[in-house]
């Protein structure tokens, strides 16, 4: 065998740029036209390939930016994944742009969590310097820490307002300028950025050679504007010199400030190290945002897959435009004024009705099915708890079908969820059992002594509550049906009400033989008593206009409150 030789320099930068050796990466010639190579153990992948990474396979399959098809989900320690988002620019509101993509994640780490049992260690950056914050500060004559700290607040208030679970730490860019100084300086060691005269500093990305555009394809790259000293129109800046009324950090190039994608890869790797489990964010951020946080990430940590998974989720676009709603656009809603007129369950229904991965139009249609669904669930809760409670009197229902059918559904739930998180096909599975509840119960005129079955019904409906409740859908409406007097008051007025009002009903309904009736006759209530018939409509229907539904079924009546929409939403 022949020794292990050093290998000249300019060959082993054009090798390593091209399969990602790490710059201690041992050469060994085993014949004149034979080299073998051993990388460094971070290394993982060779190019664009996609490399299966080696660790946990949860039994879950996600579609993958990285292979465009969906990919077994496998990570690197058994029952948890490192998770990493890209948060928002906190130089104005968030809209429901920002909103779908931040619920539908939400979604899925609570399915990952909640279903699967695993711990999701979730890590999001705050972009609290920026172009955009630098000039709506000066826009406003105060300063860009004071906007951001602003509308930073604004943005945890709305991910509150619907429900996002907070992760497990938020990282400002700002509080971490040492960290990214760092990093930058670790990738020009590796030779894989420049510093030009001005103070700017550049991720080089011809060092890469062909393994750049790992989401979009090389192709697709078009250069940022920038310093005419780029080597390569398509260098990105890593380090931006400072220009006046800019805020600015000390550095080895001068007084300057971080370019937007060195923040998400340095915050990534303070935290997760070299290796990230998954990555996610909105799909207008894949190019160029993830593609240079990929970049930065391998040429700084010398490895060929940084991210093993990057999940993207679909624009919103308001119906029958193509655009993406989009501040820049000025067709946006923000989330505050939305939930003037919707309820946060109705929203996330609205995002559970599509894939993550989809575009998704807005439009009152498309909300009014996400509020229908809701509905009808919420219908058929109170009728099974009043056939629970004896209230609802039904035929004999085929208890041991209902039985199989809810756990048919428990099994398709499940592989539904495995599948890439296909919401659409769980809320369809959950409204196909509240059908074949539904047509067990419908009401009978007259009781019969038909057996009762209202333990299954009770499962249905501790198994619809569990599922939402996982999905973030609280279908118990606690903040929002019981706002009024959480002490239950409310609920035993009404309760007290509609019983002296089924009461006073029955009384109005009974009937008595009349004198000169003949015995075939149809029995009917005497008409003194109509008036006290007419009084019990008039009171059902003026209790429905406040948000008190009473149904009557047969000589028995159910009563709900439902939520009161504000003023003015039914103009929409």
């Amino acid at each position: 065998m022949w020794p292990c030789i050093t290998v000249f320099r300019p060959l082993l930068l054009k090798l390593r740029s091209r399969y990602a050796f790490s710059k201690d990466t041992q050469l060994t010639l085993v014949s004149p036209s034979k080299l073998i190579f051993r990388p460094s153990a971070s290394c993982t992948g060779v190019g664009k390939k996609w490399t299966r990474p080696t660790g946990y396979d949860t039994g879950l399959k996600t579609y993958n930016s990285l292979t465009k098809q969906k990919e077994p989900l496998v990570l690197a320690q058994e029952g948890i994944a490192t998770w990493y988002s890209c948060g928002p620019t906190v130089y104005d509101h968030a809209h429901l742009g920002h909103a779908c993509s931040y619920v539908r994640f939400d979604i899925i780490q609570r399915i990952l969590s909640r279903v699967f049992g695993i711990n999701v260690i979730h890590v999001m950056v705050i972009t609290d310097i920026d172009d955009k914050i630098i000039r709506r500060a000066l826009e406003k004559s105060i300063s860009p820490t004071i906007l951001a700290r602003m509308y930073e607040e604004e943005f945890k208030n709305d991910m509150l307002a619907l429900k996002v679970l907070p992760p497990a730490v938020y990282l400002r860019v700002t509080e971490n300028i040492p960290q990214i100084v760092a990093f930058i300086e670790g990738i020009i060691r590796n030779e894989h950025a420049y510093a030009t005269k001005q103070g700017d500093v550049y991720f080089d990305i011809g060092s890469i050679g062909d393994r750049y555009g790992k989401l979009m394809g090389a192709g697709d790259a078009a250069g940022e504007p920038g310093d005419t000293e780029k080597r390569d129109s398509r260098d990105f800046a890593l380090w931006k010199a400072s220009k006046p009324q800019e805020p600015s950090w000390e550095s080895p190039w001068g007084k300057g400030r971080p370019g937007w994608h060195i923040e998400c890869s340095t915050i990534a790797s303070s935290v997760f190290g070299s290796q990230l489990d998954i990555h996610s964010g909105g799909v207008d951020l894949a190019f160029p945002h993830h593609e240079n946080e990929i970049a930065q990430c391998e040429a700084y940590h010398q490895c060929g897959q940084w991210g093993n998974y990057f999940l993207h989720s679909g624009h919103l676009h308001l119906k029958g435009s193509a655009e993406k709603m989009s501040k820049s656009l000025n067709n946006y809603i923000t989330i505050k004024d939305f939930l003037e007129s919707y309820s946060t369950n109705e929203f996330r229904m609205f995002c559970l009705l599509t894939k993550y991965r989809s575009a998704i139009d807005y439009s009152d249609a498309s909300l009014n099915e996400a509020r229908s669904s809701l509905a009808t669930i919420t219908a058929f809760t109170h009728d099974a708890q009043a056939y629970m409670r004896g209230q609802l009197q039904c035929q004999a229902v085929q208890e041991g079908a209902l039985w199989e059918r809810l756990a048919e559904t428990k099994a398709n739930v499940v592989r539904a969820l495995a599948d890439d998180f296909d919401t659409p096909r769980v809320v369809n599975a959950i409204m196909s059992l509240v059908y074949h509840g539904n047509r067990h119960l419908q009401p009978i005129a007259k009781p019969d002594r038909s057996p009762r079955s209202p333990a299954v019904f009770g499962a249905f409906l501790t198994y619809i509550r569990e599922v939402f409740e996982v999905l973030g859908v609280d279908l118990l409406d606690r903040k929002e049906a019981h706002s009024v007097d959480s002490s239950g008051t409310l609920e035993n007025v009404v309760e007290q009400l509609a019983r002296f009002r089924s009461d006073v009903r029955a009384f109005a309904l009974s009937v008595e033989d009349m004198p000169g009736e003949p015995a075939h006759a149809s029995p009917r209530p005497h008409s003194e008593k109509l008036p006290l018939l007419k009084a019990c409509d008039t009171l059902r229907k003026d209790l429905a206009s406040i948000g008190v539904h009473i149904r009557d079924r047969g000589p028995n009546s159910t009563w709900e409150i439902l939520q009161r929409r504000p003023a003015g939403q039914d103009k929409k």
